[in-house]
């Protein structure tokens, strides 16, 4: 990438309607782009190939939110945000989803649960320990494998009150963990 304060400059310029430093902010941002979408790509496990369509969104909403841009701060960090999002995007409408294959670890997670019937036995009691509506999340989205979108429909609340509610109950527990432990 250049400079940036370099290209601090020409985002200036370009603001106040200069073409050219426009043209040259574009060129040095979608190189940088380009190896930036690259390595995000591969670090999420998808090939580069649709990198260039992650560039043209970035560049795209680079060129519709510029009066974003606090020309006091640096523009790395302001690019740097927009490709992140645009990236994530990308991804998001293409499905990533990661996969484990339980098959290569059936021999430990069998020997696993017989090791720990002592705590299954603990886990079932500190449940127990949980208001109905909390124990029921619980159970459903860390036991069952359910979304807190279709535990929500089922118990006629919002997905995010489901989350809050949750995340109360893992406290809730951890929280009578550790005072059982004492």
């Amino acid at each position: 990438m250049a400079d940036p304060t370099d290209l601090s400059a020409l985002m200036r310029r370009a603001r106040q309607g200069d073409d050219e430093a426009y043209r040259r902010l574009l060129g040095h941002v979608s190189q940088w782009l380009r190896g930036v979408v690259r390595r995000g790509l591969i670090a999420a496990g998808r090939g580069p190939a649709d990198s260039e369509d992650v560039v043209q969104e970035a560049l795209l909403a680079m060129h519709l939110k510029r009066d974003t841009w606090d020309e006091t701060q640096p523009i790395e960090p302001w690019l740097r945000a927009i490709a992140r999002y645009k990236l994530v995007d990308h991804l998001r409408r293409r499905g990533i989803h990661d996969h484990v294959d339980i098959d290569d670890y059936a021999d430990r997670i069998a020997v696993a649960v017989d090791a720990d019937v002592d705590a299954a036995m603990d886990s079932a009691a500190l449940l127990a320990g949980l208001p109905e509506r909390q124990r029921r999340i619980v159970e459903e989205i860390s036991l069952e494998g359910r979304r807190a979108a279709e535990v929500a429909a089922k118990l006629g609340m919002s997905e995010g009150a489901v989350r809050v509610t949750l995340h109360r109950a893992l406290k809730a527990l951890a929280a009578a963990y550790r005072r059982d432990r004492s």
